[in-house]
C-alpha cells in the first residue's frame, strides 16, 4: 500500500526519456524495472491521464505522477558499524556534511555488505533517523561519491531534508566543487563540457560520453589551477577544479577522458592514447585523483548558508609535492585555490 505520492515535472535534461527510467529518477522512487511494474499496475499518470505504457516518451513539461510505495523496514535495516570513523564537517538535527574517505563504498553492495558509508551513518544516527528516499539499503545518501573518491558529501536525517536537498542539486544551486589531476597540458583557463552520457554497451562498468537521444544530459564546467611541464614518460600534468551542474555516474571521469585529458590514477577511463602509456604516469596513485573539496548550499530548512572546504588527503598532496618542480606556474584561479587544497594558508 502506498503511503503518498512523487510528482515531478519533465525537464529539458529529461525531455524524451522512457517513462520508467524517468520515473527511476524521481526521489522516493524505486529501481527502474520496480517502476515499470507500477505503470502496468495503473498507479502512473501524466498531467493526470493513466499512464498505459512503461516505454513511452515523456516530453517537456508534463507532470508525472506516481505511488511511493511503503518501505519495508521489517527486512531492510542495514547493520551499524562503530568502526568506521565519520569525518564530519557540520551537523545538526536536519543534515550532515562529511568528508569520506577513499575507498569506502557509500552504500551496501555486492562485496560490501556491512563497511559502507551507509553502515557508519546507521551507527552515528540510528536507521530510523535517516532519510530513506534513496532506498532502504541507502540511509541518508543524499548523492554518492565513487569509492575511491574522497571529500565533501551530504547525509539527511529524514525524507523531508533528503528531498529538499536533492532538489537543491536537481536545479543546480547546490554548489559542489571537485579537484583533478589530468594527464597532459589543457591550454584554456576555463571551460565547459556538454554531453550526454550513457552507459558502455561494451562494458556495463563504463559510462560512455554518448549523443544518444536517451544519453542523459550532463554538464561540467572547470578552471585550470595549475599546469605542469612534460617529462621524457609523461605528456604533462594540469590540476583542474571542475564544477558539476549535473550528477551522473562518473560524471568527472567521463568528461576527463572525453577531452583526451584523463583522471591520473583513473584504472577504469584512464588511458586515452597509446601515448601517455609511458611507466609511473599515474605518479604512484592507486585511486583516482579527484577529490569533492567545496560544497556550499542554503539549509533547506534553517536557511542558513552552509559553506564547507575540504584540503586535499595526504595521498594527493604528496603528488602535487612530486610535480611541484615541473610547474608552470598557477593561473589566478590556482593562486586563490592551492593554498587552500594544500593547506598553505594554515
Amino acid at each position: 500500500m502506498a503511503e503518498s505520492f512523487a510528482e515531478s515535472m519533465v525537464d529539458p535534461s529529461t525531455n524524451g526519456m522512457r517513462l520508467d527510467a524517468f520515473l527511476a529518477t524521481m526521489p522516493g522512487l524505486p529501481s527502474r524495472s520496480a517502476c515499470a511494474r507500477l505503470v502496468t499496475q495503473g498507479l502512473v499518470t501524466i498531467n493526470g491521464t493513466l499512464a498505459t505504457s512503461k516505454s513511452e516518451r515523456v516530453v517537456l513539461g508534463d507532470v508525472v505522477r506516481a505511488p511511493i510505495p511503503a518501505a519495508q523496514t521489517t527486512h531492510a535495516a542495514i547493520a551499524p558499524n562503530y568502526h568506521i570513523p565519520l569525518d564530519i564537517r557540520f551537523e545538526d538535527d536536519y543534515l550532515i556534511v562529511l568528508s569520506k574517505q577513499a575507498g569506502l563504498v557509500c552504500h551496501p553492495s555486492p562485496g560490501h555488505v556491512e563497511d559502507t558509508l551507509a553502515n557508519a551513518l546507521v551507527a552515528h544516527c540510528g536507521y530510523e533517523r535517516l532519510g530513506k528516499l534513496q532506498g532502504a539499503d541507502r540511509p541518508g545518501i543524499v548523492h554518492r561519491l565513487d569509492m575511491d573518491t574522497s571529500g565533501l558529501m551530504l547525509a539527511a536525517k529524514d525524507d523531508a531534508t533528503q528531498g529538499a536537498l536533492q532538489d537543491l542539486i536537481r536545479l543546480r544551486v547546490l554548489d559542489r566543487r571537485y579537484v583533478t589531476l589530468v594527464q597532459g597540458y589543457v591550454a584554456p583557463e576555463e571551460g565547459t563540457i556538454t554531453t550526454g552520457i550513457a552507459r558502455s554497451s561494451r562494458d556495463r562498468l563504463r559510462m560512455v560520453a554518448s549523443d544518444d537521444p536517451l544519453a542523459r544530459e550532463a554538464i561540467t564546467t572547470f578552471r585550470t589551477l595549475e599546469r605542469f611541464e612534460a617529462g621524457p614518460r609523461d605528456d604533462g600534468y594540469s590540476l583542474l577544479e571542475c564544477h558539476l551542474y549535473t550528477g551522473r555516474t562518473h560524471q568527472i571521469r567521463v568528461h576527463m577522458r572525453h577531452t583526451g585529458h584523463p583522471v591520473v590514477g583513473d584504472a577504469l577511463y584512464g588511458v586515452a592514447s597509446r601515448r601517455v602509456r609511458a611507466k609511473g604516469r599515474d605518479l604512484g596513485l592507486q585511486r583516482q585523483f579527484l577529490h569533492s573539496w567545496h560544497v556550499s548550499f542554503d539549509h533547506p530548512v534553517t536557511g542558513q548558508r552552509i559553506v564547507c572546504a575540504d584540503a586535499l588527503p595526504d595521498d594527493l598532496t604528496h603528488v602535487l609535492r612530486q610535480l611541484a618542480p615541473n610547474s608552470m606556474g598557477r593561473t589566478a584561479a590556482g593562486e586563490e585555490i592551492c593554498p587552500r587544497l594544500c593547506g598553505e594558508d594554515s
